[in-house]
């Protein structure tokens, strides 16, 4: 699974991390969290749900709290693959009770080759 790749890469770089498994949707996790990544999950929600995850998030991150979000881009040339964001959709999901401090071009690494993605560091607030 992929939970079992990331512990084992976690270990192998001696890396302290804890993984959770939950519904993006709707978190009720035992605690809150400083940080939460997210690499290749935002962009497949459908707008209402991308209103739901951002609430789902907000229960679980403390106030000052910073959550990474990768997701596709709008640049990703072709109709292929999930449904890309642009960087005003971002901002728009996270616009209360939030604050999109950067975003970035990145890229995917896949077995077809690099997918245009954006990379966003966003605050609770």
């Amino acid at each position: 699974t992929a939970i079992k790749k990331a512990q084992a890469k976690a270990e192998k770089r001696r890396v302290e991390v804890q993984f959770e498994v939950a519904d993006a949707l709707d978190l009720s996790l035992p605690r809150p969290f400083d940080t939460v990544i997210d690499s290749g999950l935002f962009h497949v929600f459908s707008d209402d749900e991308r209103h739901r995850f951002r609430d789902s998030l907000g229960r679980v991150i403390r106030a000052g709290g910073t959550y990474f979000l990768m997701c596709f881009s709008d640049q990703e040339p072709g109709d292929w693959g999930p449904r890309r964001v642009t960087q005003a959709e971002i901002r728009a999901v996270f616009r209360d009770g939030w604050r999109v401090d950067d975003i970035q071009a990145s890229a995917f690494e896949t077995n077809l080759g690099d997918a245009q993605a954006w990379l966003a560091a966003i605050s609770r607030r």
